[in-house]
């Protein structure tokens, strides 16, 4: 089976380069090829030789392959279907990816795993089962061959999958989005999400300078282990005591999302302990409208209440904006395309 291009470092294609009878420096034209140019094939890297580019192709794929399906939102939303197959998943299996046009700006959410292990309640990707990790390659394809590709300015990792459970291909993408030999991306225009996957955050927060966001949705353990089996395991009282650790009023910034349920987390007592739980600490919360689609007793909180929610924080220290609904009509949350195609 042929090697993919798309994901290596510099060093990893310095060394491709020779493999094929080129010169060492062929390695930085194939890095600009793949990461500047955004080339699809061997045969638009034309400053490489003839030979050169015939014995890539014999023993090298780059790895691009366009979506399968596109829904757009009135909104102006896109999401995107990509086709899986081969040995990092199992079977033949869909990811999605959601391009969000913003005026001035324009965020990709993009999947890191093929499915979920972390079995979160709200979450529909946690009812399609888990098919394996994407390898870098995948992850970045996702960036790379959308339509949109050359408008984004920003990219999110939170799409399917938890990003700390498949960490070293997430680093290795970040790595290509921001080293000078790849896009030369700074760190600010991409955040990574997590539940809280201890071990993945601690190296996260030490070989990444991008921005992180944390998927908290309810400050006491009891009730959030209800809807999110990881706080058996990571408590999110110790997740934030690792973040308390870390400078964050400066470049990087720390985030937490919470998605809001009528009577559920959006009461004065749920407000008065993520005061308590997030005090000293820079911090964001995102209030989030709940994308109704699974099966569950889940219902969103209304407006009025995600209003006075994001009030109260905000009177008492912490910056809190209530998100934006985009792509409802095109089923924009985290796998609900996936599992409409498969009801299919």
């Amino acid at each position: 089976m042929k090697q993919t291009l798309l994901g290596k470092t510099l060093p990893e294609l310095q060394q491709v380069a020779l493999s094929v009878g080129l010169q060492k420096f062929a390695g930085k034209q194939l890095a600009e090829w793949l990461y500047v140019r955004r080339a699809s094939s061997f045969e638009q890297m034309t400053n490489i030789s003839l030979k050169g580019r015939q014995a890539l192709d014999e023993q090298y794929t780059i790895g691009r392959h366009e979506p399968v399906a596109e829904a757009v939102s009135k909104d102006g939303t896109k999401k995107y279907l990509f086709r899986l197959s081969g040995d990092e998943v199992k079977g033949d299996v869909f990811i999605e990816s959601v391009y969000i046009p913003d005026n001035d700006r324009a965020t990709l959410c993009v999947s890191t795993q093929a499915g979920c292990k972390m079995g979160c309640k709200f979450c529909m990707t946690g009812t399609l089962g888990f098919h394996g990790q994407l390898p870098v390659g995948e992850i970045l394809n996702q960036i790379f061959s959308i339509p949109d590709s050359d408008k984004l300015t920003n990219i999110v990792y939170m799409g399917e999958g938890e990003p700390m459970d498949n960490l070293d291909h997430v680093l290795r993408s970040l790595q290509v989005m921001t080293e000078s030999w790849g896009c030369a991306w700074s760190p600010k225009r991409i955040t990574v999400s997590t539940v809280g996957v201890i071990p993945g955050l601690e190296r996260f927060l030490k070989e990444s300078e991008c921005h992180l966001a944390i998927s908290l949705h309810n400050p006491f353990g009891a009730e959030r282990q209800e809807i999110m089996p990881i706080e058996k395991r990571y408590h999110l009282t110790d997740v934030v005591s690792l973040l308390k650790q870390y400078d964050w009023q400066h470049q990087r910034r720390v985030s937490f999302e919470y998605i809001c349920w009528h009577g559920q987390n959006d009461t004065i007592r749920h407000a008065k302990e993520l005061v308590r739980l997030l005090k000293g600490l820079p911090c964001r919360i995102n209030l989030i409208r709940f994308h109704a689609g699974v099966d569950q007793t889940f219902a969103g909180s209304d407006e009025k209440q995600m209003e006075w929610l994001r009030d109260y924080l905000s009177d008492h220290g912490i910056t809190t904006t209530i998100r934006r609904s985009r792509g409802e009509d095109i089923l924009a949350a985290c796998g609900m395309l996936v599992n409409a195609l498969s009801q299919k």
